[in-house]
Formats: structure tokens, sequence, C-alpha cells
């Protein structure tokens, strides 16, 4: 399937920006099951300082606001080829190794509501290692956390979206990685694109998880849907949690407020 992807980031200063710099991973690259035909990434009221491949292999540019700019503008949008690999990504790669992803961050910290969901995973007979054991720990993930924007945010642990009882992908994904690092399996977070089935117009990018496994090596686990990843996605940047793998992350000095607004279209 081939998909065409547009996404456009506005930040509005209401005073001239003194100081703003944003850390982007909006490129995604070519691998297991994706092929990027075509990828651009432009900016006006900021420019490009640097662009590197961070120590998860994501693509990475830093961008500054101009001086004395109160809108800054990144359009990003290209063209993929996505094939179904059932979500199987496969054998690990890259810079960081494969122990890193199953120590937890402060985004991922194991809590008591944690504890309990993976208690009752191996309460259910199914013992750790395969891929079963993963396949009904987004399931009960799905039961226990609905789906419901409003109630967090970049900053919301694991722990305090399933503890809540609601949340959205980014929360689906980080209890997922959670509850599997504490089962002893490597997790780590994915950030991209999904096509949505009627729906071009979109409010933000997804999120979900991928779980290393001894005989299929990393797979894909959407809960917010209930599926392993197809050919409806896109996989841009990936990471420990969130925040190693957050499309836009920045900082700003100077008076006045900002507002953000997003556009996203995913098209066939």
């Amino acid at each position: 399937m081939r998909l065409k992807i547009t996404h456009t980031t506005t930040y509005t200063y209401d005073e001239p920006a003194y100081y703003a710099l944003q850390q982007l991973r909006l490129v995604p690259r070519t691998g297991p099951g994706q092929e990027v035909l075509e990828w651009s990434s432009t900016v006006q009221g900021g420019t490009k300082q640097l662009t590197f491949d961070d120590q998860f292999g994501n693509h990475t540019e830093l961008v500054i606001a101009d001086p004395a700019t109160r809108t800054l503008e990144i359009l990003t949008e290209g063209c993929v080829e996505v094939s179904d690999l059932n979500g199987v990504i496969g054998p690990h790669k890259g810079y960081a190794p494969l122990w890193l992803f199953r120590g937890s961050t402060p985004l991922t910290a194991p809590g008591p509501q944690l504890r309990q969901l993976a208690a009752r995973v191996r309460s259910e007979g199914r013992e750790p290692g395969g891929v079963e054991p993963l396949h009904a720990l987004s399931a009960m993930i799905g039961e226990a956390v609905a789906y419901e924007a409003g109630h967090t945010d970049s900053t919301t642990t694991a722990e305090a979206a399933l503890a809540a009882g609601h949340g959205v992908c980014q929360d689906h994904a980080q209890i997922m990685i959670a509850v599997a690092r504490l089962l002893g399996y490597p997790a780590r977070y994915v950030s991209g694109y999904l096509l949505l089935d009627g729906q071009v117009e979109q409010d933000a990018a997804h999120a979900w998880a991928e779980v290393w496994t001894a005989g299929l090596g990393w797979v894909g686990f959407d809960v917010s849907n209930g599926i392993c990843p197809d050919a409806r996605y896109v996989r841009v940047a990936t990471g420990r949690d969130y925040r190693d793998a957050a499309p836009i992350h920045g900082l700003r000095q100077g008076a006045g407020d900002e507002a953000l607004h997003v556009t996203l279209q995913v098209q066939q």
C-alpha cells in the first residue's frame, strides 16, 4: 500500500520569540515493511541548525526560531510504500543494545497497578518468552484503559494512566512497554502514522509499542486499536518511551504564551 502523508506543525507566539529550539523526529526511514519513496521537510520562521541520527537510529533535526518571529511552521510530507508483516519487524539492529530496552524510565517506572497487571498475565498460565502473553496483555490494557483524549498529556506516566483508567495511544503504548519489561521482555515505544478508515484529517500522529521475543524479534502491538500494525502503519521513530521518540520536542525563552496547532493528513 502506498501512503501519502502531510504533517504541519505551527507554533504561534504572543510575543516575538527570544529563543526557541525544536528537536524534530519526523522523517521515516526505509526498513522492514516500508520503503520511503520521497520525503521532504521545510521550515518557515526558523532555520535548520543540525541533522543527525540519534542513539536509536532516528533521523533528527534541530530547528531554531528566527529572531523576532511570531510564527514557526514545520511542514513534513512524503510518500511511503508499506507492506503487511503482521507486526513483525524482526531482529534487533542499531546503536542501542537490546538490554537498554529492558530497564524502566521515569514514564514507564513500575508501580502497584503495573505490577498487578503483570501478575495477572502470569496467573493465567501464560509463561513469558513467547508472543501469546503479549497478545493477552494488549487485550487486558485495552479493557482496563479506555481511549479518551483530554485526560493525559506528555508527562503522564504509565502507572498514572493505568490507575486513572483512561488515556490515549501514548498511554496505551507506555503501559504495554512497562508491563512487558516487568515480564522480562525488552520493549520500546514507536511514533508514526496510521491510515484511518474513512478519515483523512487527523489531530496528531500515532503511537504503539514493540516488544522483542526470542523467536520473532521485534513485534508491534497497537493496544488502542487491538491489532498488530499492518500496511496502514508508517514507523518514524523509536525509543525507550515517548520522550525518546517524540515527533517534536523543544524549549523556549521569552515573554508571552505560545499556541500549538497541528494538521495531519494520511491517505492512500
